[in-house]
């Protein structure tokens, strides 16, 4: 079980000095949003993280990874919960081959739970990483919000309201929809939280089947929407 993090957001790689002219390429800029509300528990949310980290290790992530060319991904990862609750976990790092991905995946595994007994606010936590970008230090050609979550949004700002907005800033939102609690949760994150370019929600049945989803989901944006087979949206 990993300890709660008191307060500041932990990051895993030195901050870039930042100037538009230096900004190096990369094809995604790419954020990892958890959902960490209260009804993640303890073990729930290390198996989240083991699916990320678990991702960035297989060979189908790192195949994806190597069609995109020497520029890779920028990535980053944040925590959210209830308003006032989002936090950068890991800071912006360019991710573009077995090394780098693997440096990633390196920082997961050392990541704490900033936060544990927040509500689900949706629409903040999409607010707060649209303000993360532009990727510092990266220009990305693509910007693709990642949002996992085990429930709707009950708090604060309606999810759909930041996303159109997103979505016309040229932001592409995805969803991975958990479905342990609730069933009807694909067809809400279709609904409300997802949109842009060639946007999907991808599903997992529990929190054990969150790996498998997530690996998924990260080939699919990586190779395009053609490459991955998911799991069957439930239109709820």
């Amino acid at each position: 079980m990993r300890a709660l993090a008191g307060g500041a957001a932990l990051t895993a790689f030195a901050a870039l000095p930042f100037s538009p002219a230096r900004a190096r390429p990369v094809e995604v800029e790419l954020i990892l949003a958890l959902d960490v509300s209260a009804s993640v528990d303890a073990q729930e949310f290390d198996l989240q993280l083991r699916g990320y980290s678990e991702a960035f290790r297989a060979p189908e992530f790192l195949e994806a990874l190597k069609g995109l060319g020497a520029d890779g991904i920028a990535v980053t990862m944040m925590q959210w919960a209830d308003i006032g609750q989002q936090a950068v976990c890991i800071d912006w790092a360019q991710v573009n081959d077995k090394r780098s991905a693997g440096i990633f995946a390196r920082a997961i595994d050392d990541t704490n739970r900033l936060f544990e007994q927040g509500q689900t606010a949706i629409g903040h936590a999409l607010e707060f990483a649209v303000r993360l970008y532009p990727a510092r230090g990266f220009s990305g050609r693509k910007r693709v919000i990642d949002v996992s979550g085990d429930g709707h949004s009950n708090k604060g700002t309606a999810p759909n309201i930041p996303r159109d907005r997103a979505v016309k800033s040229g932001i592409t939102i995805n969803g991975l929809a958990i479905v342990n609690e609730e069933r009807h949760l694909p067809g809400y994150y279709q609904r409300n939280v997802v949109g842009g370019s060639g946007a999907f929600v991808a599903v997992a049945n529990d929190y054990n089947d969150f790996a498998q989803a997530i690996l998924a989901k990260l080939v699919r944006e990586l190779k395009g929407a053609h490459v991955a087979a998911l799991p069957a949206l439930n239109p709820g």
